[in-house]
């Protein structure tokens, strides 16, 4: 069996660890941390690590490595080392991606969960010319002209694309997936009409939504979202246990000490619970959730599946 220096070095750390697990864990960290970013916007890293400098001493350095749905961000943290100094921003775009791209990491095997950090919802939308102003309506219609009815997505594989085709699915409705090349792309097409629907993050929706550029008719999320709280969610409106969410979370690479990961968790989780902080992101329309590290684990195995049979049911590929 062939030793590579990282893999030697991730050896002697363990064995390191082995020995002094509670003098390492006391002294970290001694540097900077980095949080690699696959893309997506960074200001959650930044707004936590204000306030983890403040308390360890030490900066959230975020690296941005955006493409290929955040592969690359995750191919970068998966290869480094496991010494708490390297951390991946999951999202659940990284849940979906694995299925479109060649990848040589696991999204199970090759990381170790720290926290989720917070979460929003989708809102489906439609252009206000669509006869429809409930979920039920437009569920009627699409049945009523099937394939007529076009939804837009910023590409094939994007969570608007996979919620879309998840819908479609739990309702059984024949409706046309039409990407654009950005997400930013297929909100204008929506709210132009060459799309007649589309699952835009709530955030997003909002403004367009009191602007009367889009009509909003229900939330992926299981409880009503504290961005639009007037707005249904899908479940509620007979779409059993329809549930996707736009989230984050921190991950390390696999073989990162326990000790370490606790140490990460007890901080990021301490800060999410500051009045400051869930003031801020909720001004990004974020949920703070912080959840164990375990359950965090087992979150993204069930992303994993869930996400992965869409996809092959979709017969999407990317481009």
């Amino acid at each position: 069996m062939a030793f590579t220096y990282d893999r030697v070095r991730a050896i002697c750390l363990a064995l390191c660890w082995t020995l002094t697990p509670a003098a390492f864990a006391q002294s970290y960290p001694t540097k900077p941390i980095r949080v690699v970013v696959g893309g997506s916007p960074d200001a959650v890293p930044r707004i936590l690590g204000q306030k983890i400098a403040e308390d360890w001493g030490q900066q959230l350095v975020v690296d941005q490595r955006g493409g290929a749905g955040g592969t690359i961000a995750a191919e970068i943290v998966a290869r480094s080392a496991p010494d708490g100094y390297t951390l991946l921003l999951a999202t659940s775009t990284h849940m979906m991606s694995v299925n479109f791209f060649k990848v040589s990491y696991d999204m199970v095997k090759d990381f170790a969960p720290i926290t989720q950090i917070a979460s929003t919802s989708f809102v489906l939308a439609v252009h206000p010319s669509v006869p429809a102003t409930s979920v039920k309506e437009l569920v009627r219609l699409a049945k009523q002209r099937p394939g007529a009815l076009n939804y837009g997505s910023g590409g094939n594989g994007s969570p608007a694309h996979l919620i879309g085709e998840m819908f479609r699915g739990e309702t059984g409705i024949n409706i046309v997936h039409v990407p654009n090349k950005t997400v930013a792309g297929a909100v204008t097409d929506l709210m132009s009409g060459q799309v007649q629907m589309m699952f835009v993050v709530s955030t997003a929706a909002v403004p367009q939504i009191q602007a009367g550029r889009i009509r909003g008719l229900g939330v992926t999320s299981l409880k009503r979202s504290p961005v639009v709280p007037d707005l249904p969610t899908l479940d509620e409106l007979g779409v059993r246990k329809f549930e996707a969410t736009a989230w984050y979370g921190f991950i390390a690479p696999a073989g990162t000490p326990p000790p370490i990961v606790t140490k990460l968790h007890d901080e990021v989780t301490r800060v999410l619970r500051l009045p400051e902080i869930a003031r801020r992101l909720a001004n990004l329309g974020l949920e703070p959730i912080g959840s164990p590290s375990q359950a965090f684990g087992e979150f993204i195995k069930a992303e994993l599946a869930k996400w992965a049979k869409i996809a092959k049911s979709s017969g999407a590929k990317v481009e």
